[in-house]
């Protein structure tokens, strides 16, 4: 979780929603990225998704069941979707997000997705809040 909170002040310095992303396999980081929406232009450009693109090309397949997702904020539904196509069976998030994130949704699925939150839960939670002060003031 502190890499995928790394990519998240990465996100802030770039004036992005400070969001960040890592991707496990075999106890190795394989993939990492933060939002990228405003870099380009782009509103799927979430954090979420652009690791996993890197985890299949990296891998060399669209099958990521043997990966675990960190990120420092609950995936939003469309995220989530992109989380259960390629087949990610464990997602860690330290911040919920209880008006966009996954969690809300009362989601039936064919397959079991275990879910971790709350490391690090305080860190993001207070960069998320610094970045929308910033970008109000």
């Amino acid at each position: 979780m502190k890499k995928a909170f790394e990519e998240a002040n990465y996100a802030f310095y770039k004036d992005e929603v400070p969001v960040g992303c890592v991707i496990v396999y075999e106890n190795e980081i394989i993939s990492k990225s933060s939002n990228m929406v405003e870099l380009l232009n782009d509103s799927t450009a979430h954090a979420e998704l652009i690791a996993i693109t890197s985890a299949q090309n990296f891998l060399n397949t669209k099958n990521l069941n043997k990966c675990i997702l960190y990120c420092t904020l609950e995936p939003c539904l469309m995220c989530f979707g992109a989380i259960y196509w390629s087949k990610i069976k464990t997602i860690v998030y330290a911040a919920p997000d209880k008006k966009r994130g996954f969690s809300s949704y009362n989601l039936e699925i064919d397959r079991e997705i275990k879910t971790i939150s709350g490391i690090m839960e305080s860190e993001s939670k207070d960069l998320l809040n610094k970045f929308f002060k910033k970008i109000r003031d």
